[in-house]
């Protein structure tokens, strides 16, 4: 099953407006300009997660991770490079850290309240615009591969996934990152008439 190019201009459309709210709660925490680049949106069968996601990133991340349930379900992702990551803490905390170093409990937090912010700010959008209920996970932070993250999602095999990844950067800061949207689509024919009602 596929998004009809309307659908996916909607899906496009309705990421700005959530990415761009979290972004504007992002520029208030840092005082910091935050640069977006235009969500992109990939549909696919879940068979081919992998291969996907191993396109889109390859190291292992600093991540915050936001499960949603609902008419649609799937799962929302703060991604930061462990620089990147480290950087991020430094501002929030006012400490220095290193890459390599662990994180203690306070840079966990900190990142932690800052991915929950994020994705609840995208995530709160949509569900809006949307006019759908969706039941969210208390956000968790780990690091990992983004593959080895969603290897746990547990989605049937002959499923659709909508991927959709918008960049993120604050240069005066020296901060990259991701907000990714998973949506599993068994449901999919329920998106897709929401995205039609738009």
């Amino acid at each position: 099953m596929n998004l009809t190019p309307e659908q996916v201009d909607a899906l496009t459309e309705l990421m700005n407006i959530g990415v761009g709210k979290a972004a504007g709660m992002l520029n208030q925490i840092l005082e910091a300009h935050v640069y977006l680049q235009v969500p992109s949106i990939k549909i696919f069968p879940y068979a081919d997660i992998r291969s996907v996601l191993h396109e889109l990133v390859t190291t292992s991340l600093s991540v915050v991770k936001l499960v949603f349930k609902g008419p649609f379900s799937g799962t929302a992702l703060l991604a930061f490079p462990p620089d990147s990551a480290s950087n991020l803490v430094n501002i929030l905390t006012g400490e220095e850290t290193d890459a390599a170093s662990d994180f203690d409990s306070i840079r966990v937090g900190a990142l932690t309240e800052v991915g929950n912010i994020v994705l609840n700010g995208v995530m709160g959008s949509l569900s809006n615009i949307l006019q759908e209920h969706l039941m969210y996970s208390v956000p968790v932070y780990v690091e990992d591969s983004i593959e080895r993250l969603l290897e746990e999602n547990n989605a049937e095999a002959e499923s659709t996934i909508i991927l959709a990844n918008t960049e993120l950067a604050i240069e005066k800061f020296k901060i990259k990152g991701n907000i990714i949207l998973l949506f599993r689509v068994g449901l999919f024919a329920v998106l897709a008439k929401t995205l039609d009602d738009m």
